[in-house]
């Protein structure tokens, strides 16, 4: 049997596994040093910004439509599989429009999705006020709404790929540190090559190496093959309760707005995020209370019906984000056959993975790599 190791179980990490147990002939096993969905991906938001995003063509399109496609089927038979309902919000995104946003670029993109069979619809304030009462704001003049995008509970997600993955026979080991990497022989019939990674534990020897550990990556691919920086950039969110829905009750679209989203939680609640904070010189981030403070009143300024709930959590995260390159890296890694990288994907982790998963079994599978 082929035998593949996966390092890291974030959203990611957890989608290959998935993919690739659904393969016969295949040994899996997943490491973490944590336990899934803890780190960038349980801080997320789960906001897919796919067919409202302005990407038209080119790489940066391809792998959001692929994730729409895959998801289609991906939340049923996760739920199918493992007997536990995965929260989606199946009601679209509605982004706020002001004054100063170019609107004959919003139409052109309109134009464009609806030719290629995807609804994107641009209300006025008229239409907005109507649908989404709860948005009271003098700057705001409409919004766009997309039916088509969805947010999913990336933690639920993430743990349900996991437990999917083990019934389908992944070995999952968690809380389990990799401690080196290294070649431990070279096919040349097949320019193929194995390696084994040392854990506290055991010495596992593997034909692929997959590396999907976020910020963790660096220090894992770079003792093999100097070639990649990733960055942290640290975002903050909060969670707010009311007594009451805003807005129109069987109408709950994820709202964003000049980079602030208000995602509906639960009947009562909301999260509302998130900041941008890039490191200093020496690579450092912490959390800055007053630029979640900005977030909180930019979120009220837009639904002035928030300022009346109570702040249940806050919670900030880390985004992996490559220096030198484009977001996310996926693609093996040079002189080192069979190891291949699927990491550094910032602000759209939730939103790629099921397109990364496909690619990457793609690539074991004899495929090309896209």
């Amino acid at each position: 049997m082929t035998r593949i190791t996966i390092i890291g179980a974030g959203v990611i990490g957890s989608a290959i596994a998935y993919e690739l147990s659904l393969i016969k002939g295949l040994e899996i096993t997943l490491i973490d040093e944590k336990q899934p969905a803890s780190g960038s991906t349980g801080a997320a938001l789960g906001v897919l910004m796919a067919i409202i995003s302005h990407k038209r063509k080119g790489r940066g399109w391809k792998l959001r439509q692929l994730s729409l496609e895959r998801y289609q089927t991906l939340i049923p038979e996760l739920e199918r599989l493992t007997d536990r309902q995965i929260p989606v919000n199946y009601q679209g995104i509605l982004m706020l429009c002001f004054a100063d946003d170019p609107l004959e670029r919003w139409e052109k993109l309109q134009q464009f999705r609806n030719d290629n069979g995807y609804a994107l619809e641009i209300w006025d304030k008229h239409e907005l006020l109507k649908r989404c009462p709860q948005v009271q704001n003098d700057r705001i003049i409409g919004a766009i709404y997309s039916p088509e995008d969805r947010q999913i509970h990336p933690t639920i997600l993430t743990k349900s790929l996991v437990l999917a993955a083990s019934k389908n026979g992944v070995n999952c080991q968690f809380g389990v540190k990799v401690q080196n990497i290294t070649t431990t022989g070279l096919n040349y019939s097949n320019n193929s090559q194995s390696y084994s990674i040392k854990t506290p534990y055991q010495t596992l020897e593997t034909d692929w190496l997959i590396i999907c550990a976020g910020l963790g990556s660096t220090p894992l691919i770079n003792p093999l093959q100097p070639m990649v920086n990733i960055k942290p950039v640290l975002g903050q969110a909060l969670q707010i309760k009311l007594n009451h829905r805003l807005g129109e009750v069987d109408f709950q679209p994820v709202i964003t707005g000049e980079d602030v989203h208000i995602v509906p939680v639960n009947e009562q609640e909301y999260w509302i995020g998130a900041t941008v904070e890039f490191p200093d010189e020496k690579g450092e981030v912490w959390p800055q209370p007053d630029l979640l403070e900005t977030v909180k009143q930019q979120a009220f300024s837009f639904c002035p019906g928030l300022a009346k709930g109570e702040i249940i959590n806050t919670w900030s995260g880390k985004r992996p984000r490559p220096d030198g390159e484009s977001a996310p890296i996926i693609k093996e890694v040079p002189n080192y056959p069979h190891v291949l990288l699927a990491t550094g994907h910032y602000r759209n982790g939730v939103l790629l993975a099921p397109a990364t998963a496909l690619i990457i079994r793609d690539k074991i599978m004899g495929n090309s790599l896209n």
